[in-house]
């Protein structure tokens, strides 16, 4: 389904924020015969519906809100709303057609975009490819999950996009190059389960990409993906991290070494396997690697990552904290303590609470030194789920400011204090970058 096949269609928006709003905007412009939204999930955090959106689409709220989306000829839902939400069972149910807007968009513009999915990474990975790209000569624009709606982006020759789960579920087109980093059990509520979670987040790869490109290092993606046709990066026929002519770790290209780990400025050896993908999809994309090595390492060296992951935060004290919110399941907050290994540490989590099982988490910590500060809603669980680890040192704290000033007098000097989750944001912040704000601000404010 194309956005034009609106026109003439009485068509109800499902969610009233970041998605909502540019599904509006776009839908409006194509002439549909009716347009509402319907905002099932109005609390304190809720921006304004007003101006050119209200005089596009009446904002309904309440049980109201199923009535009109069960009428409607299509809803199309914001990434937000879970395949479990009941209403959504009973739509299904009713076989009212539901798309969203990443469907609608990715239906006219599959063919020039890469799309990254999966349960770790994505962010970084799709951010390397979309910056690689552009020191390569090949302008792109970037967006998707990582903040820009599809439905808000300029038209382009092509275009890197970071997808999440959500997105993917109602995917009808698969994008040109369709790229999986990582596959473990996340937003298991949403989705209804561990194989509904992955049904949806494989669902980028099931529509007739030209190329598919994994992380062939990760033991679960792999299973699920069995003999499928796919360039798996990390594995010696294609890119990956293998001895170079100076006795150190460097970046190859199947036989041809490309540039040293030491180029690559980010911690961790998750992010090696990041750029591992990110170079097979510039590889797949028809850009000669071997001949544009050193460019290429000049770019590496350059980018400067993510806002939100794993980004340090200065401070007189000579703590270091580590802002890491994107971090909102326990295998991505492994992969952030396996980043500062060695050091003094204190790892903040805690956010709504999706019922996800912290065991792997135990056992990853089992024997390590560290502190762990739990906060509303989930940290308590978490904190019991870490209950007798005899080198681990657990807390509570009331919220994320608190948890934060408390950090400061657990951590020894030239520690760090990291701030990665383990859990989403919404509850008790507008979104991710609402939850990084007040830990920055916290930083700020306890600073002495």
């Amino acid at each position: 389904m194309r956005l034009s096949d609106l026109r003439g269609r009485h068509v109800a928006v499902w969610g009233a924020g970041r998605e909502g709003r540019a599904a509006v905007t776009a839908i409006a412009a194509h002439g549909p015969a009716g347009l509402v939204v319907v905002d099932d999930s109005a609390n304190f955090l809720t921006l304004p519906w007003d101006g050119p959106l209200a005089a596009a689409a009446p904002l309904v709220t309440g049980e109201e809100g199923f009535e009109r989306l069960a009428a409607a000829d299509v809803v199309v839902r914001s990434p937000g709303v879970p395949n479990t939400h009941p209403w959504m069972v009973e739509l299904r149910r009713r076989s009212v057609p539901v798309t969203q807007g990443s469907a609608l968009w990715m239906a006219d513009h599959a063919d020039r975009t890469v799309g990254v999915t999966g349960s770790k990474g994505k962010s970084t990975t799709s951010s390397l490819i979309s910056h690689l790209l552009t020191a390569m000569d090949r302008p792109n624009v970037f967006g998707g999950n990582i903040g820009v709606p599809l439905l808000d982006l300029p038209e382009a020759e092509l275009y890197v996009l970071e997808l999440s789960s959500y997105q993917c579920s109602d995917l009808t087109d698969s994008p040109r190059v369709a790229v999986v980093t990582a596959l473990f059990p996340e937003h298991l509520d949403a989705h209804g389960g561990e194989r509904e979670y992955y049904r949806d987040k494989l669902n980028l790869i099931a529509h007739g990409p030209h190329a598919v490109v994994v992380n062939g290092a990760d033991p679960r993606l792999a299973a699920e993906l069995g003999d499928r046709a796919a360039v798996r990066a990390g594995s010696p026929d294609t890119t990956h991290v293998a001895t170079g002519p100076d006795g150190t770790q460097w970046f190859h290209l199947r036989d041809t070494p490309l540039f040293p780990r030491a180029v690559l400025p980010l911690v961790g050896r998750h992010n090696e396997g990041n750029l591992c993908v990110a170079l097979a999809v510039l590889d797949a994309l028809g850009v000669d690697v071997v001949a544009r090595k050193d460019s290429l390492a000049v770019a590496v060296a350059e980018f400067q990552g993510l806002a939100h992951r794993l980004t340090e935060i200065a401070d007189p004290s000579g703590l270091t904290f580590v802002d890491d919110t994107l971090a909102t399941s326990p295998y991505a907050a492994m992969h952030a303590i396996d980043a500062y290994e060695g050091r003094p540490l204190t790892v903040i989590v805690g956010g709504a609470d999706r019922g996800l099982d912290y065991s792997p988490l135990r056992a990853h910590l089992a024997g390590r030194e560290i502190t762990v500060i739990g906060v509303p809603d989930s940290g308590p669980r978490i904190v019991e789920a870490l209950s007798g680890l005899p080198s681990v040192r657990t807390e509570l704290a009331d919220d994320l400011v608190a948890a934060v000033g408390l950090s400061r007098k657990l951590t020894p000097a030239g520690g760090v204090v990291l701030l990665s989750p383990a859990a989403p944001s919404y509850g008790r912040f507008r979104n991710f970058e609402h939850r990084s704000e007040v830990f920055a601000q916290a930083v700020a404010d306890t600073a002495r």
